[in-house]
């Protein structure tokens, strides 16, 4: 480490620097350094890995098991297809269990670490970058360039890290408290680099409960199809004080806050014509609410919320019929976007060339910084890797061409 000192702090040089230690930025570093660079990554958190690890607390879905003629098509944008090509579903699945964790694939598709959590792979995969001798450095807030120094905010005051080559990969705009605070897009903004403004994405979306809903707050809603303009998922979601969240509600929330409206299928395994006969069976003296329960085997959550928003109730079968099987959805907007599990914007693809911002030559973008956005269930998360892999491959070409 140097030893000089200036107005700007004592400087560093290194090989690569990569500047985000989240899934993105650690895959960056694990190419560039079995390039054999030497490779520091700074992070402006305590430890590396953050938002990562909450990610696997319910369970860490890595990749979607599917050929990329399904896969690619859930990623926003073709400009990562070539990303996601080199470093797919396989690939993915592949690395992890390089790094001694086994996988399962569960029934839709979705691939999990047998731990189910991410702690385990975070581990292993830390040690092997530190056996191939990659820095990580704490605590180190990036906050610009001063030419073509990095400049930071560190525990021990200002320092200035001068790379032959950069990956920047600080995140989205969203759970702040993780590390991801998009305040990078000001810093690349007063540089001169095309930045879209940033959007929730796998958000939730406000509902204006009336009393009788309070009862399942928390309670998951299994068993039924959303449908937003010509996005559909089968997902499980959640009824919470704030509206409706979860997977399911994730999977179509890009074509939500574009403007489509929501209905959702209680009774998704039956056409509208066997729902309308079932309801057509006489019901004695059972309340209706008990009559669906039986003749369509509606949870009690599901029967809230057809109550919720389809009232007042038709009477006549095959009206009812229809409701149940579009009922609308009265949504009140996204919920906060630091709620929101990632964000769309970020830097322009207009500001790249492939991967490297075309007015800063040898620094490269990665992750959620990209403009793009992808559904949880594993597609989110398989760019973050494929994107940090590929920036890592073109800085290395790029020194190749430049040296």
């Amino acid at each position: 480490m140097a030893d000089e000192t200036g107005a700007k702090g004592a400087e560093d040089k290194t090989g690569a620097l990569v500047i985000g230690g989240g899934p993105a930025g650690l895959m960056a570093a694990e190419v560039l350094s079995a390039a054999g660079l030497p490779v520091v990554v700074a992070d402006a958190m305590p430890s590396v890995g953050r938002k990562f690890l909450m990610a696997g607390k319910s369970g860490l879905n890595l990749t979607k098991d599917e050929g990329l003629p399904n896969f690619l098509p859930r990623v926003s944008t073709r400009a990562l297809d070539g990303a996601l090509t080199g470093f797919g579903p396989a690939e993915v699945m592949a690395w992890a269990e390089g790094l001694g964790q086994p996988l399962f694939t569960g029934s839709t598709g979705r691939v999990f670490p047998k731990a189910m959590k991410a702690s385990p792979l975070l581990r292993a995969w830390l040690a092997r970058l530190e056996g191939q001798g990659v820095e990580l450095r704490t605590r180190w807030r990036w906050t610009g360039w001063d030419g073509d120094a990095c400049l930071f905010e560190t525990p021990e005051g200002a320092r200035l890290v001068r790379p032959r080559v950069t990956v920047l990969a600080l995140g989205g705009a969203s759970w702040r408290r993780l590390g991801s605070d998009g305040a990078w897009s000001g810093v690349l903004a007063a540089d001169g680099h095309a930045v879209v403004p940033f959007r929730p994405a796998n958000m939730g979306f406000r509902v204006d409960w009336s009393d009788h809903m309070a009862r399942h707050f928390g309670t998951p809603v299994k068993g039924t199809r959303l449908v937003a303009g010509d996005e559909m998922s089968r997902g499980e979601w959640v009824v919470t004080a704030k509206g409706i969240e979860g997977g399911g509600v994730y999977e179509v929330s890009r074509a939500l806050r574009e403007g489509a409206t929501l209905t959702v299928d209680l009774a998704p395994d039956l056409d509208v014509e066997t729902v309308t006969a079932r309801i057509a069976r006489p019901r004695g003296k059972a309340s209706l609410s008990n009559h669906l329960r039986r003749v369509l085997k509606l949870s009690p959550v599901a029967r809230a919320l057809l109550t919720e928003w389809g009232r007042p109730l038709p009477d006549d079968p095959a009206r009812l019929a229809a409701l149940i099987k579009a009922l609308p959805v009265g949504l009140k907007g996204p919920l906060d976007m630091d709620g929101a599990i990632s964000t769309a914007g970020g830097v322009s693809w207009e500001a790249l060339d492939g991967l490297m911002l075309k007015a800063r030559p040898g620094t490269f973008v990665a992750g959620e910084m990209l403009d793009w956005e992808a559904p949880t269930g594993g597609y989110l998360l398989t760019g973050c890797f494929a994107s940090g892999k590929a920036a890592g491959e073109q800085a290395i070409g790029w020194l190749g061409r430049s040296e």
